[in-house]
């Protein structure tokens, strides 16, 4: 099950088999200088795959590591099927880099992963949130990072951001079509991954109860009936069986809480001087590549159980969801940078927006 996942994320339409957001990485454009060579060992690279060595993340972390080496830059790769233990043995200095997710990265650089905070990439026009727009938010937050005069935001104390691309948009699957509005969610039981707080504090400022929950048990709990609400990517809805716990009284709010990402973070010391940079702009090579697939996600949702916010449920969505981005920033879990950068970004796709006019996410 979790395989299929793998294999719908990290390989195109087209018969690629290497991972579509590192399809750019697996050999630098004619134009593109390799990293400079290093006389220190070689880097390990720590990276989260359910299925281990034998899934699809492995594999094409392997093709980029042999495409490295013809670049002079030689890599070791341990891949780990618990995300937390890989990032563990990051933290401790066990591993010179990491590939995980942008919530699971936040710790080591909160502006990159800023871009995973809820509605962040989000724009509404007209009552209704319009994905292309959306992720095109994330395409210029992606390119943006990437450009060279970026490259100091990219550092963060001992570590530095070598890549960021999107997995797709997270909606809220609810076992109950009344659960359609946030008065509705009042005391509902909702998943929180428990190594983010953000999550249980945002959950339970709407009056629904938070419950802990992680990436190996969410699904199941939902489609054994244990919770009533799960914030998951269309992508998984077919292979985590989804359509258990939605069953016929269930649905799927169409209002994106975030468009998640994978990103790689490593210690700059451990690597060729100017590795980060050239990895940063392989990737936003790729970004095209893997919104197409990931915006694709949403067609195995079946229409009948898409459940669309009215005109003024949209508005209030956007409103309580930035006032949630700016108490989390002002309690330190969310970059007020990273959200700064973002609605710049949002306000030049859509000016008319009314928090354009407005001082919120502005800090200094």
């Amino acid at each position: 099950m979790i395989r299929r996942v793998i294999h719908r994320v990290f390989t195109a339409s087209s018969g690629w088999t290497a991972a579509i957001w590192l399809a750019s990485l697996a050999a630098a454009p004619a134009h593109a200088a390799p990293p400079a060579a290093s006389a220190s060992s070689s880097p390990k690279v720590c990276v989260f795959d359910p299925i281990g060595t034998s899934g699809d993340v492995h594999r094409a972390l392997e093709d980029y590591r042999l495409q490295m080496s013809k670049a002079g830059v030689s890599l070791r790769i341990q891949t780990f099927v618990d995300e937390a233990v890989a990032v563990e043995d990051f933290r401790t200095g066990q591993c010179d880099g990491l590939m995980a997710t942008g919530i699971r990265t936040r710790q080591f650089n909160a502006l990159a992963a800023a871009l995973d905070s809820p509605g962040a990439s989000s724009i509404l026009r007209n009552g209704r949130i319009d994905m292309a727009a959306s992720f095109d938010v994330v395409r210029r937050f992606i390119v943006t990072t990437a450009s060279p005069k970026a490259a100091t935001m990219m550092v963060s104390g001992r570590y530095e951001v070598a890549g960021i691309l999107p997995l797709g948009a997270a909606y809220a699957f609810v076992n109950d079509r009344q659960i359609k509005t946030l008065q509705a969610a009042t005391g509902k039981r909702v998943a929180a991954f428990d190594h983010d707080r953000s999550q249980a504090e945002l959950i339970a400022r709407v009056g629904a109860r938070p419950v802990a929950a992680n990436i190996t048990n969410f699904a199941t709990m939902f489609n054994n009936g244990h919770v009533d609400v799960i914030v998951a990517p269309s992508l998984v809805y077919r292979p985590f069986e989804l359509h258990k716990g939605v069953a016929r009284k269930g649905g799927v709010a169409r209002f994106p809480i975030t468009i998640l990402t994978y990103q790689m973070v490593i210690r700059p010391e451990r690597f060729p001087a100017g590795f980060g940079q050239t990895s940063r702009e392989h990737f936003a090579r790729g970004v095209d590549e893997a919104i197409a697939l990931a915006r694709r996600a949403d067609q195995d949702i079946p229409e009948a159980l898409w459940l669309d916010p009215t005109h003024d449920e949209n508005d209030q969505y956007m409103v309580l969801m930035r006032q949630g981005r700016v108490l989390m920033a002002n309690k330190g879990l969310f970059d007020k940078t990273g959200l700064r950068i973002l609605k710049r970004i949002r306000c030049s796709i859509e000016p008319a927006a009314a928090e354009c006019s407005e001082r919120t996410e502005e800090w200094k």
